[in-house]
């Protein structure tokens, strides 16, 4: 099967000129393309990405490392878990006089043909081509590494350029969807659409493979709805898998629609298929910002589900439903605590009076002018919605020892091991040889994170809340900046509160994490600091005596209200 490429960078002009046939591809060519996956990754790995966000994509799984009982050793000593069905028993049982039974990786063709690290010409594509001795297709073996190895978007086109350029504007349909497999990969939500645009143009149905990829990418983007008829599009031929019913609830709930979250949850169990944890765990991240009675009903039913079909909640499921019990509860009476999350509405109108008070019509002109604000905005529109957005400066001043391109890298470095789509703001003189920033460290930097760097005498702070908000509730953003200024051009104290609000449950500060040990940062609040009732309580922050506050801190203490007890009692 191939496909017609009249232009490359217009995605949807593809195929316009060639007629379509009514049915998809036929089942050998798709499932040939996701055995070759296969042999690069199993299916379950092939079609996963990080879960998104807002929630959550930068939590790590900790690691308990069994302990291992050496030779000779007179000190041995069995663990209090070492009972015939403790966790992890079988494997080591199967390794007891048997130890030749490792997993070996087995033959397969080797080349000493580097992966291309950014785009390249169709002359420099000639030449690797020249260099491969495989017996296989070179554009088979080359994007197949390229998917294996998660090369970036920018190098997969100017593959797919190289590939029409050579056979008269055709490129293969296992080549295309192995760059759908990219786009979904590093959240390329924008290239996703264009693929869909393309294939739902092309082709009344697909098969399961090429629905997942385009469920998996459409669900990231204000277009999520549209991956709902393709899991309609999956039940006229199948069940569809609990890994597609997880991405459309994530979809669902990333977007704040519990509606249809549950229901595809319920339909998912009238399958009698047992949902992914991850999909279970979903549900307890967005409750924890839910003070709804019926929802939190729900979420104890899940708790039933776990006990009635002896499933185990992994560590980092376990922190959720912990932090759910937790989260926005007065630890005196029970009560629930006004989460610190705004509401999709309350959102909408902080970002507009942002982007009106702040971005377009505050005083920032003064050090930057409209071009380079313009060409930051078209800058952020071209990339996928970023995960965290870095103060670069201001982080690598944040410790007064080493080099301050080494501590910018070492944050970046530990952010991007997480899978996090970044973005690095700083100033153009960051990029020159001097004592304190290296060029081959910043090269680094560039290479694991998106960048932009505005002219020296600029104001990096408005660029900074553009690429936050635009992104999306679930970015956080790194610095040490407080933004009183900012905050002061709002017009109200409805928008300044709203956006004081916003803050404490966005901006990440850096404990520690330096010389080359792991970033720990400060707890983002889960709660909003605010007097506030439910009707039979009243729960009122207030100031504890010779502790002195700021202006931009709120009170740790509060005092817990409530009608039933005659004394109030100090939380």
């Amino acid at each position: 099967m191939a496909f017609y490429l009249s232009g490359f960078r217009c995605f949807p002009r593809l195929w316009k000129s060639n007629p379509s046939p009514k049915l998809g591809p036929g089942h050998s060519s798709l499932s040939l393309c996701l055995t070759v996956y296969c042999g690069i990754r199993n299916q379950q790995s092939w079609f996963s990405v990080k879960p998104s966000s807002q929630n959550i994509k930068a939590m790590n799984l900790l690691i308990t490392k069994g302990r291992k009982l050496k030779g000779n050793n007179n000190n041995k000593q069995v663990s209090s878990e070492s009972h015939y069905f403790a966790a992890g028993a079988a494997k080591k049982r199967s390794h007891i006089g048997n130890p030749q039974n490792e997993d070996h990786p087995s033959s397969s063709l080797r080349n000493t043909i580097q992966i291309p690290t950014k785009p390249l010409n169709s002359e420099e594509w000639d030449k690797l081509k020249d260099c491969f001795k495989g017996k296989i297709s070179f554009e088979d073996w080359i994007s197949s590494q390229m998917a294996h190895h998660n090369s970036s978007v920018e190098v997969a086109k100017s593959l797919l350029a190289w590939v029409a350029a050579k056979n008269n504007g055709i490129v293969g349909y296992n080549l295309l969807v192995k760059y759908l497999y990219l786009c979904v990969f590093h959240k390329h939500t924008s290239e996703v659409i264009d693929v869909y645009e393309i294939m739902k143009a092309r082709y009344k149905s697909l098969e399961s493979g090429g629905y997942t990829l385009l469920i998996r990418g459409l669900i990231q983007s204000d277009r999520w709805k549209e991956a709902l008829p393709l899991l309609e599009d999956i039940k006229k031929v199948m069940i569809p898998s609990k890994k597609n019913y997880h991405d459309c609830i994530q979809g669902a709930l990333l977007h704040q629609d519990v509606n249809i979250a549950w229901n595809l949850y319920q339909e998912l169990l009238g399958h009698n298929a047992i949902p992914m944890l991850e999909t279970l765990k979903a549900f307890f991240d967005f409750g924890k910002d839910i003070k709804d009675d019926h929802y939190s009903n729900k979420l104890l039913d899940i708790l039933w589900y776990l006990r009635n079909n002896q499933l185990y909640p992994g560590e980092s499921f376990a922190r959720s439903i912990k932090t759910w019990f937790e989260s926005g509860q007065c630890s005196s009476c029970g009560k629930a605590i006004e989460p610190i999350h705004l509401s999709p509405e309350e959102y909408r109108f902080l970002k507009e009076k942002v982007m009106s008070e702040v971005i377009d019509g505050g005083d920032q002109y003064r050090k930057t002018t409209p071009q380079e604000l313009k060409k930051f905005k078209n800058f952020v529109d071209s990339c996928p919605p970023f995960d965290i957005v870095i103060d670069g400066l201001n982080v690598a001043k944040m410790f007064r020892k080493g080099r301050e391109s080494q501590i910018l890298l070492d944050v970046v470095s530990q952010l991007a091991k997480q899978n996090l789509q970044l973005l690095v703001l700083g100033r153009k003189h960051m990029l020159g040889q001097s004592s304190q920033w290296r060029k081959d460290e910043m090269e680094q930097v560039q290479e694991q994170a998106y960048c932009f760097f505005a002219d020296n005498i600029s104001e990096d702070d408005p660029f900074l809340l553009y690429a936050a908000l635009h992104s999306g509730d679930h970015c956080k953003f790194i610095t040490k900046d407080l933004m009183r200024d900012h905050k002061a051009c709002l017009p109200d104290a409805r928008t300044q509160r709203l956006f004081f609000k916003w803050q404490q449950g966005h901006q990440l500060a850096i404990l520690k994490g330096f010389p080359r040990s792991k970033l720990t940062f400060q707890n983002i609040l889960t709660y909003d600091t605010v007097v506030q009732t439910t009707g039979d309580s009243w729960h009122i922050p207030y100031d504890e005596d010779l502790v002195e506050r700021y202006s931009y801190e709120v009170p740790t203490k509060w005092l817990c209200l409530h009608q039933k007890t005659q004394m109030p009692t100090v939380c």
